[in-house]
């Protein structure tokens, strides 16, 4: 039943829709949706000289609902590009091609297989190479880098991306 929910939800965000209802899903699986690109830009051009990155960041219908202050809701899903970056001219890093891609998926009920200590509410976390294919990450790292943010729903820069949204 569980692998059905889960593939459901694959070929629903795969059309950039609605929510993941598969509770206890686990770090690496959730799908690179097909057409993120088409999904509202979180924030773009994010520059990363610490590690020679930029970063395009993308979120789906489900989340673009959200307000300042409040959590995402259950189904939201953010990709974010990483690209490679070679520093220009003026000191800024352009893009060199992706290296990797991160999916940010909000679930509904308990995540499975976390360390309670680097617990990120209902997020899970998958990556996928430039030719869309699967990475084995080490989760840890991403849960660990947005523990700080448990204030703002462990999602970093929401700040930033509510004002970039208000001034539209």
């Amino acid at each position: 039943m569980r692998k059905l929910l889960i593939a459901v939800a694959a070929g629903l965000l795969g059309m950039g829709t609605v929510a993941i209802a598969a509770a206890g899903t686990k770090d690496g699986e959730p799908p690179l949706p097909k057409d993120y690109k088409t999904w509202s830009t979180y924030l773009r051009n994010v520059q990363r000289p610490d590690v020679n990155q930029v970063r395009d960041l993308y979120i789906n219908q489900v989340g673009k609902t959200a307000r300042a202050g409040k959590p995402f809701p259950v189904g939201t899903v953010m990709v974010m590009e990483n690209h490679k970056g070679i520093k220009a001219p003026n000191g800024d890093l352009i893009r060199a091609g992706i290296g990797k891609i991160f999916v940010m998926t909000k679930v509904k009920g308990k995540v499975d297989g976390v360390d309670k200590a680097l617990a990120n509410g209902q997020w899970v976390y998958s990556a996928y190479g430039a030719d869309g294919n699967a990475l084995s990450e080490d989760f840890n790292a991403c849960r660990g880098c947005h523990l700080p943010d448990a204030k703002k729903d462990f999602v970093k820069r929401y700040d930033e991306y509510f004002e970039k949204r208000a001034a539209k």
